[in-house]
């Protein structure tokens, strides 16, 4: 059996922190989607916006102490659907933000919405607010798909939306899903065809996964395709991708550029830190002797009404640290240098040698020393690397 020979008593010694970035969680939409295990709540009665936008603030002025003087490099918006809120209350958060925190100048502001609930008002009312990255769940543009996945918006209202949104916005992400009930490799990539003609810079391709606790789970839906047929329509989707000068820079995300990579989501992948407030959102916070992870009341109700917003903060310890390094870093496509680990860590990487020469040997990682990085074998067993690194 492997072991990591990293002493848990031995504090990590962080000489430089990370990157920061903020990610808000919204946690209200108008209808819980049938395979979404995301900390989401359907609408009834009144959106409580305003409170519910004080509560988010209140909740960065009790993080404050713990990142004074950092700076903010990216912000997300996340949900649920962040575009149920009317964008006069968008402008007042981040107008807020501004006056409690330094954001960086080229600071990527990113918010999803759905596309009914996009309209061109809408829109240019959060890009003058200062969202600069829209992103947009479409999943399908198949109307029988859509229905399978319980989306309430049809074909004509996400082409609508994402054609206002390249209007407006530089940086459009689609989120487009793969492997749903009755599709063929001819059904996703019209999809994907359909995306890269109407403009957009960044398409996030994934597939369908029955997750713990969704309404798939507990009544799967029929007809899914099986795992020769994944392969089949996972391939026709990456190579019509590639084919229209898509990179893939990680394991489900495409860039029509370099400079249309999400910037938010590179900082997760290379382990940098995070605040997150909200209804049930994570954080991740690294000091000079530890690293720390965060997470939120996840009731909207009670996060609202809390004054403490905090559910648990809890110090990584030594031994988790290499896999949870490693499950960021080795989602990338191009890998991340060596030295990150212990930068971002505090630990030395030539604790890991013995497993990172045995996996270098199975052709599962990169045998380039100074780079982590999977090879296209070792990308397709992900999971079975990163087990290597549990404690």
């Amino acid at each position: 059996m492997k072991t990591i020979p990293i002493r848990p008593d031995t504090a990590p010694l962080l000489h430089t922190l990370p990157p920061l970035s903020l990610y808000i969680h919204m946690p209200y939409c108008v209808q819980k989607c049938p395979y979404c295990d995301f900390n989401s709540h359907a609408v009834s009665g009144r959106l409580p916006e305003k409170e519910y936008i004080d509560a988010l603030l209140i909740d960065l002025q009790q993080e404050l102490p713990r990142i004074w003087g950092r700076k903010i490099y990216s912000i997300f918006i996340g949900g649920g659907t962040p575009s149920v809120f009317q964008a006069a209350y968008i402008d007042y958060l981040l107008n807020n933000i501004r006056a409690l925190l330094p954001l960086a100048p080229e600071c990527e502001i990113t918010i999803e919405a759905n596309p009914n609930s996009s309209d061109a008002q809408k829109l240019a009312d959060l890009r003058a607010s200062g969202v600069n990255r829209l992103s947009i769940g479409v999943q399908s543009f198949s109307t029988p798909h859509l229905h399978a996945l319980g989306r309430i918006h049809t074909d004509k209202e996400a082409i609508q939306a994402i054609e206002i949104a390249t209007k407006i916005f530089n940086q459009v992400n689609v989120d487009l899903m793969y492997g749903l009930p009755q599709q063929t490799a001819e059904n996703a990539v019209q999809d994907i065809k359909t995306a890269v003609n109407l403009g957009v810079s960044h398409i996030s391709a994934y597939q369908l996964t029955i997750e713990p606790n969704t309404a798939f789970h507990f009544r799967q839906p029929e007809n899914l395709p099986d795992d020769d047929l994944l392969f089949e329509i996972e391939t026709a989707v990456h190579n019509t991708l590639f084919d229209n000068g898509f990179c893939r820079y990680e394991i489900s995300a495409f860039a029509s550029d370099k400079k249309n990579r999400c910037d938010h989501n590179l900082n997760y992948w290379h382990f940098g830190d995070y605040v997150g407030i909200g209804a049930g959102a994570h954080g991740k916070i690294s000091y000079p002797d530890k690293i720390e992870r965060t997470s939120k009341l996840r009731s909207p109700d009670a996060y609202i009404h809390a004054e403490n917003k905090d559910s648990t903060r809890l110090i990584i310890q030594n031994k988790d640290l290499p896999f949870e390094f490693m499950m960021n870093a080795l989602r990338l496509i191009d890998g991340v240098p060596a030295t990150l680990f212990s930068e971002r860590t505090g630990l030395s990487l030539h604790h890991l040698d013995t497993i990172l020469s045995a996996l270098r040997q199975q052709g599962l990682l990169s045998n380039t020393p100074e780079r982590l990085q999977t090879t296209d074998k070792g990308l397709i067993y992900l999971n079975e690397i990163l087990q290597q690194f549990l404690p």
